[in-house]
């Protein structure tokens, strides 16, 4: 949405990136990998280079991926023109890489914007513990990091653990998450997926959203194992993939959860109709100090959506959301904590209502256009302030 917004305005920005295949490591239908790919996407051009593809699964193949992106993603690069700023984004840290050396190829000014604090979520789900590996990352972390003529990240939390690290706070600004306001909107769930899901009379539980390591939803499944008999009109829809999505597949078959419906990956233009169907919405993280420093980006989706929400992140997500009135914050991990909320929703159609306009009305604070107008000016306010960095700098 940035680049679509700048383009409007009258600015060239080239996009380099991989064919579309996370979080599955399979290419999405209406491609196929090959040596570059040039398209127009919103008025934006896009070249696409060839990668190594794994699911995002085995941490050790998916660090094969992030290389090859880095490789080819740097070569790519010289064939899109001298830019003005080279700016990379997370939360892998390799891609980084490609945009500083295509920074310093060019002697142009860096740009590294931080969506994830990469490698603390690794470690903070379990796919890797500290140890060498681990260290090198943080070492390549900290110089990407004073590398960088100019840090976004997505959360004042993130900035602060920056900032606590040694990073110079002046060269980092904060420009959160958002969404299309005029897209997204509340209203009614087309009555075919209703019908097709056969979920008529039944009140909606979903979590939308990539089903990885991260999310805990193991507590999902033991929600709908209690809710079978205690409310017996809830029924718990999980739309996305990812890393955790066939064992959580397996495990509702054997425990016979027929009150949980699969719906996998859906193309980004219907997921609207799911936030729409939804009665409630779950926003889970597993119960971790960097957790509390996020805001997963699907909350303003729901938001914008009207879904009621029932989240048990705590820290920046808490601290957006409490002030609004627009979700129900339960302890993490708690099944009873959970079941109890969803019980009381389900109960009180007149409390989903309040939650709706509020979560709605919040949502008009994260409008992309603005987040976008707001970069965009600190990256003038930049390049005012800034010389061209030296090349081998």
């Amino acid at each position: 949405m940035h680049a679509k917004r700048w383009v409007e305005l009258g600015h060239r920005v080239n996009i380099v990136t991989s064919f579309p295949n996370f979080p599955d490591g399979k290419v999405f239908g209406g491609y196929r990998q090959s040596l570059f790919k040039r398209e127009k996407l919103d008025t934006i051009d896009v070249l696409r280079v060839p990668t190594l593809i794994f699911p995002n699964r085995a941490i050790v193949l998916r660090v094969l991926d992030f290389l090859s992106f880095m490789i080819t993603g740097s070569i790519a690069s010289m064939f899109v023109g001298r830019p003005d700023v080279v700016i990379a984004t997370s939360p892998q840290f390799f891609t980084a890489v490609a945009g500083w050396f295509v920074s310093v190829v060019y002697r142009r000014p860096f740009v590294f914007e931080v969506r994830d604090l990469w490698p603390d979520s690794i470690v903070a789900v379990g796919a890797m513990n500290e140890g060498r590996a681990i260290k090198l990352v943080r070492r390549l972390e900290q110089f990407l990091y004073r590398q960088a003529d100019l840090i976004v990240t997505v959360t004042s939390s993130s900035r602060d653990v920056l900032v606590a690290r040694g990073i110079d706070g002046d060269k980092i600004v904060v420009v959160t998450n958002g969404i299309d306001t005029g897209a997204l909107t509340p209203g009614p769930a087309p009555a075919e997926l209703r019908q097709r899901l056969g979920l008529e009379n039944r009140i909606v539980v979903s979590y939308i959203g990539t089903v990885g390591m991260a999310h805990g939803l193991q507590l999902i499944l033991d929600a709908a194992d209690e809710c079978r008999s205690r409310l017996p009109e809830v029924h718990f829809v999980i739309v996305g993939s990812g890393a955790e999505l066939n064992d959580l597949q397996q495990q509702a078959s054997q425990r016979g959860l027929e009150n949980v419906t699969f719906v996998g990956r859906v193309a980004h233009a219907d997921i609207i109709n799911y936030w729409r169907l939804s009665d409630i919405t779950l926003v889970l993280l597993k119960d971790t100090p960097l957790f509390r420093t996020v805001i997963p980006s699907k909350i303003f989706e729901a938001m914008a959506t009207g879904t009621p929400i029932i989240t048990n992140v705590r820290g920046e997500l808490q601290a957006l959301l409490e002030p609004l009135g627009a979700a129900e914050m339960i302890e993490p991990d708690s099944l009873s904590a959970l079941v109890d909320t969803i019980e009381k929703l389900a109960k009180d159609p007149a409390r989903r209502q309040a939650l709706s306009a509020r979560a709605a009305e919040g949502a008009k604070r994260y409008d992309r256009v603005a987040l976008a107008d707001k970069l965009l000016d600190a990256l003038k306010v930049f390049r005012q302030r800034e010389p061209a960095s030296p090349a081998g700098r």
